[in-house]
C-alpha cells in the first residue's frame, strides 16, 4: 500500500454566488489554520436539452467554467491568493464531481445555495446532496448578511 505524506485539502465548490465567495473565504482561514492545502473546485457539465438543440459557435461550458473560478478567485482575495492554494475544473455534475473528491479531502466547504434554485431556500441541491453523501466533514457557508440600511 502507498500512502501520502501530503495533507489532504480542504476542497471548496466555487460557482461565483455570494454563499461560494464566502466559502472561498472561510476554507482559505481554515486550509491556513490547519497547515492543508486548499482546492478550488468549479464543476461543469452540458446543459440538457428537451429539444435537441445545442448552442453551436464558440461556446464553452469549460471556459466559462474557467472565467466563473478565475473571477471568483479574484473576489474572493483581492489582495493575492493564499499559499498552498490549486484550483481545478471537473466535468460532470456538480454533486457527484465534489462527493467524489470528497474521498481524497480533509473537508469539504461549500455554499449554501448557487446561482440557480428557488429564492428563499436553505440549501440548494448541490450542498444538500453533498452533505448527504461527502465522505468527509462537510461545512455549508451562507451568504453574508448585509448590513441594514440605516
Amino acid at each position: 500500500m502507498v500512502t501520502s505524506t501530503e495533507p489532504k485539502p480542504i476542497v471548496v465548490g466555487v460557482d461565483g454566488s455570494a454563499s461560494s465567495i464566502a466559502a472561498l473565504r472561510k476554507a482559505a482561514e481554515l486550509a491556513r489554520m490547519m497547515d492543508v492545502p486548499l482546492e478550488a473546485v468549479t464543476a461543469w457539465q452540458f446543459p440538457i436539452t428537451y429539444d435537441a438543440s445545442f448552442p453551436t459557435g464558440d461556446w464553452s461550458p469549460e471556459g466559462d467554467a474557467e472565467d466563473i473560478l478565475a473571477d471568483a478567485l479574484e473576489r474572493a482575495f483581492p489582495e493575492g491568493r493564499p499559499e498552498r492554494l490549486r484550483t481545478s475544473i471537473r466535468p460532470g455534475p456538480v454533486a457527484a464531481s465534489l462527493i467524489d473528491m470528497s474521498d481524497h479531502a480533509s473537508m469539504l466547504v461549500l455554499g449554501s445555495r448557487g446561482r440557480g434554485g428557488f429564492v428563499g431556500l436553505l440549501l440548494g441541491s448541490v450542498s444538500a446532496t453533498c452533505a448527504q453523501h461527502a465522505r468527509c466533514p462537510v461545512l455549508i457557508m451562507h451568504e453574508p448578511k448585509k448590513a441594514p440600511v440605516a
